[in-house]
């Protein structure tokens, strides 16, 4: 059954799809008009400016109104639960603060951040990555065997040091344990953060996937999402429009069907229905239900509850 919430958020969300259809749909006008052979249209172009400008704005009108909505929308989604946040070299820092916003408003707590550096999802430095990670298992604990390739090999230990059992809700590591295998990670270059505390659930933020095909950046992030999912109550990997392309992390886990199973997507994390609706598919994933979400390729609604597209 779909809860007011959800059908508020979808229809907010629709119009907010609308919007960015027609502002889209504007541009390409314009540059139609503009190609060789269509004679001088300077006045069509000018009444398509004008179109553009006018659904920009209810564009981020639509923004606006979600944002002031958020708290209403999101309350107790995420009650007592905590989140880590991971993000990926290309993603936003104004996604990322936004998202990170948007759980907490949802009413979970966000144990930390920790930023994956460049090396990380360089296929280059695979190798290095997967000695260091395989010399760092906490005792007791194997790394999934069917995990051979850095991102997943990654996700899975950072999973593992992290991310609370969700059959028991124990941790798996020790303090200790995790203050290594960060530090390694660290002084290994494949990533940075702060302060850092275990969590129950996972969120990947990336960005627009256009580095994605770079050192198979996209499957490597996709790997680790899949990676971290495995260890967690729940996982979202969420990024921008161009990450849904079939090179882009978002592209590559809607293509793979185990990924897909396992790993809510969102791909228009740049407004703010998609913001909420990263908090949302977490909520979502703890009753055992994955989504695709967005307007990008392969979406299957927009957001949660919303009709499929």
């Amino acid at each position: 059954m779909i809860s007011l919430r959800q059908h508020a958020v979808s229809i907010a969300g629709l119009f907010l799809a609308l919007a960015i259809g027609l502002v889209l749909g504007a541009h390409s006008d314009v540059l139609t008009a503009l190609r060789p052979g269509h004679g001088s249209q300077q006045a069509h172009v000018a009444t398509l400016t004008t179109q553009n400008d006018r659904l920009t704005g209810q564009l981020a009108a639509a923004d606006a109104f979600l944002a002031g909505a958020q708290g209403r929308l999101l309350a107790g989604a995420l009650a007592n639960r905590t989140v880590l946040v991971f993000t990926t070299p290309d993603a936003d820092p104004v996604d990322v603060d936004a998202v990170g916003k948007a759980l907490t408003t949802a009413g979970a707590t966000v144990t930390g951040r920790i930023a994956l550096a460049n090396p990380f999802v360089d296929s280059g430095q695979g190798d290095r990555l997967r000695t260091t990670v395989t010399n760092m298992i906490p005792a007791g604990a194997q790394l999934r065997t069917d995990t051979v390739d850095q991102g997943s090999l990654a996700g899975d230990l950072l999973g593992l040091a992290l991310l609370a059992d969700p059959a028991t809700g124990r941790q798996r590591a020790t303090d200790q344990e995790r203050v290594l295998i960060l530090d390694t990670l660290r002084n290994g270059g494949f990533l940075t953060f702060g302060d850092v505390r275990p969590a129950q659930l996972a969120v990947v933020v990336t960005g627009n996937g256009a580095r994605a095909v770079d050192n198979n950046q996209g499957e490597i992030i996709a790997r680790f999402a899949g990676g971290l999912r495995g260890r967690a109550a729940g996982a979202v990997l969420a990024g921008r429009a161009g990450a849904a392309d079939a090179s882009g992390p978002i592209g590559v886990v809607r293509s793979d069907p185990k990924l897909a199973g396992a790993v809510t997507t969102v791909d228009n994390v740049d407004h703010e229905i998609g913001r909420m609706t990263t908090a949302l598919g977490l909520s979502e994933q703890l009753k055992g239900i994955t989504g695709r979400y967005g307007t990008g390729a392969m979406a299957s609604s927009l957001t949660v509850g919303a009709l499929p597209s």
